[in-house]
């Protein structure tokens, strides 16, 4: 297994974003992330490790995308939003199941980081599967992490599974930058009542319970949705929004909170 620091040399800060289940608009949070930060002004990449299910190339808008030219034989990653990006969907057709044990998930993995031309990035935000899997333990062992982020529902099941990938993350030394909710409440367009469909403020709760900051909300909204099916993430397809707001605050928490481990990782460094 290759260096962990000789793999991405180049990228100052890489950030898992995680789930305990399916079906909590991890991607899409990682998505809106990554052209967040790209938006602020921050040299960012975006990395699907989802390797059964890869949908950035959908919610980013690219296919098949050219990757010649790279330095080296390395691949070039097609830049899209401000935001490059690399996913096992650029090699393989949409209706083919990949079927692959662990350990051709962890060379696919090594070889996302190693064989592409990255450059000199802020941040690499990485869009892990759910669960506590193989992906999951390649890239802790693969790239010194700055820390992960877990997404959540309000509702108690949910909570219950992100529970169990924090902990998975603390056994892996990856410090875990704070808690996501998604879904948290809908808002009617017409009469602005809000209703809470799967409850509301467990990811609050659980991020208090669990020691861990609380990174902030996003609501259900079609116009979510809607980017995600169409390749327009909506911090770019409706950049004033509240929904976009939403996102951008998340963006500035976690570069708060990549702040803070940085710095007491520096001074644990200095001590030791």
């Amino acid at each position: 297994m290759a260096e962990p620091d000789s793999l991405i040399p180049f990228v100052k800060h890489t950030i898992a974003v995680s789930s305990g289940k399916g079906g909590v608009g991890k991607t899409t949070v990682a998505v809106n992330l990554a052209v967040a930060l790209a938006q602020r002004g921050a040299r960012t990449g975006l990395l699907d490790c989802d390797i059964y299910g890869p949908n950035v190339p959908l919610m980013m808008g690219i296919k098949q995308p050219d990757m010649g030219g790279g330095e080296g034989r390395k691949l070039t990653p097609p830049e899209r939003y401000g935001v490059k990006l690399m996913s096992i969907g650029f090699f393989v057709p949409d209706d083919n199941p990949i079927v692959w044990r662990g350990p051709m998930i962890n060379s696919a993995i090594q070889q996302f980081l190693r064989d592409v031309d990255w450059g000199a990035l802020d941040y690499l935000v990485v869009d892990l599967p759910p669960g506590t899997g193989d992906a999951q333990l390649s890239l802790s062992q693969l790239v010194p992490l700055t820390g992960a982020v877990i997404v959540t529902t309000p509702q108690e099941v949910s909570l219950l599974d992100s529970k169990k990938g924090l902990a998975m993350f603390q056994k892996v030394h990856v410090p875990v930058l704070g808690i996501i909710e998604n879904m948290s409440s809908f808002v009617c367009p017409h009469c602005k009542e809000h209703t809470d469909i799967f409850s509301h403020g467990g990811g609050r709760k659980a991020a208090e319970a669990l020691g861990v900051p609380f990174l902030g909300e996003v609501p259900i909204d079609l116009a979510i949705r809607v980017g995600g099916d169409e390749g327009r993430p909506v911090v770019d397809a409706h950049p004033d929004s509240p929904q976009a707001d939403a996102f951008r605050t998340l963006a500035d928490a976690i570069v708060e909170q990549v702040q803070i481990v940085t710095a007491a990782a520096t001074k644990l460094t200095i001590i030791q």
